[in-house]
């Protein structure tokens, strides 16, 4: 049976497309970063009892790493039915999985009352989240992008990375609320529970604003044209791994700059600088207020100069910011401290705006779930997973100053990888 042609099926709002790719990704963000919050928090004290809190902290970092090699297998289960079945549908099971996943962290027992199955059944829902955001950014990044007017496709694609710095906020403010409200030891014994219980509610509203769009044109247009492929995961691989490759070591910086300033730095500064964490929480906040602030500008200058042309600007900040990395966060000072944040986290915005639309440009219609998906997610197993932990060894090993420098050679993997990658998306 012939689905609807593309001229004469349902179309979306603005207001509507813009929204639903916001809501979900701010969700599955927020589900995401109370996570990282509570791996630096929680986890290590109630999940990884050890003498050393560095090892605890470690094997905390090791579960929080588990998400992103889960993401590539969500990206191509999800990114195979996004690619033959739509988007939309596509969209709603991923944010199902995810929320899901979430709020049954929040049930789960502790080392104390469950022993080894604590860690275990904590890594597996931490393996959900994992599978449940590989298939919601990509999704996301498309129902923005293939409903995008000429010329404006930047700036729609920019909406979902939008739910990135508004997820952080929720979630870190949730956790400084909580620690405002609650002893250490209320907060301890079920406080921490409370943002992954209620993350349940967050997820409701985005299953009923995804259940009311339509599915993009560009799918639509596929189907008439029957573009779709049997297998995308293997047609990626077969005629796009250049393009795979290039866009996974394109994303590298972006990765390792976003969790060396969230993850890491909260743990560092909580640590070895000596911050409460009710005192750096809000510091975070602020930075991640240039982040969100960034991104809009950033969509506004790939639509003027180009998407990948955007990343290479943003990339080079990033290089030489690493050189600030010591000098700045190193000083330990409140001021030095916010100078910091707020420096890396506007190079996060501006490099995590136009990332969205420049890594779909690079597949066709036909696999373009599964191709930025896959690309997307591989570019957090690479630049991501491991940075934390990474960043710890090294800071703890050899100071401060290695960890710039590994970010200001992950920015010079990016520059390479960015200049072998078309100029322009080619397809329509």
């Amino acid at each position: 049976m012939s689905a609807v042609s593309a001229s004469s099926a349902p179309t979306n709002s603005r207001a509507r497309v813009l929204f639903a790719s916001l809501i979900g990704t701010t969700i599955e963000f927020f589900d995401f970063y109370i996570y990282a919050t509570a791996a630096v928090l929680v986890f290590p004290k109630l999940f990884f009892p050890s003498a050393d809190p560095t090892s605890a902290t470690l094997q905390s970092f090791a579960t929080f790493a588990i998400a992103f090699f889960a993401r590539p297998i969500g990206a191509a289960i999800f990114g195979h039915f996004g690619d033959r079945v739509g988007r939309k549908a596509t969209l709603v099971a991923a944010l199902m999985t995810m929320g899901l996943s979430t709020v049954a962290i929040g049930l789960l027992p502790t080392y104390a009352s469950a022993g080894v199955l604590a860690p275990l059944l904590l890594a597996l829902c931490r393996l959900g989240q994992g599978l449940g955001l590989g298939g919601e950014w990509g999704g996301a990044v498309l129902l923005a992008t293939e409903n995008a007017p000429p010329g404006k496709r930047a700036w729609y694609g920019m909406f979902p990375q939008l739910g990135a710095p508004i997820g952080f906020i929720c979630a870190t403010g949730s956790f400084l609320i909580l620690s405002e409200v609650m002893t250490d030891e209320q907060f301890f014994q079920f406080g921490w529970r409370v943002p992954f219980i209620a993350s349940a509610l967050l997820v409701f509203v985005g299953l009923w604003v995804r259940l009311k769009i339509h599915e993009t044109p560009a799918f639509q247009k596929a189907i008439e044209r029957h573009e779709r492929v049997k297998v995308p995961l293997v047609s990626v691989f077969s005629e796009h791994k250049g393009r795979l490759l290039a866009g996974t070591f394109a994303a590298l910086a972006t990765f390792v700059l976003f969790y060396l300033m969230t993850t890491f730095v909260l743990s560092w500064g909580t640590t070895a600088l000596g911050y409460a964490r009710t005192s750096f929480l809000p510091i975070q906040m602020l930075g991640v207020v240039f982040f969100g602030l960034a991104i809009p500008v950033s969509a506004l200058m790939a639509d003027r100069i180009g998407s990948r042309a955007t990343l290479l600007l943003a990339t080079l900040g990033i290089g030489v910011f690493g050189f600030l990395f010591h000098p700045l966060f190193g000083a330990g000072t409140v001021g030095s401290v916010i100078a910091f944040q707020i420096i890396g986290f506007a190079l996060m915005g501006l490099t995590y705006g136009p990332l969205g639309t420049a890594l779909s440009d690079l597949f066709p219609t036909a696999v373009r779930y599964t191709g930025a998906s896959l690309t997307f997610n591989f570019g957090g197993i690479v630049g991501a997973s491991l940075a934390p932990y990474l960043a710890t060894r090294l800071a703890t090993d050899h100071g401060l100053a290695a960890v710039g420098y590994y970010l200001t050679a992950a920015a010079a993997i990016t520059l390479l990888a960015l200049l072998a990658t078309p100029r322009k998306g080619e397809f329509d």
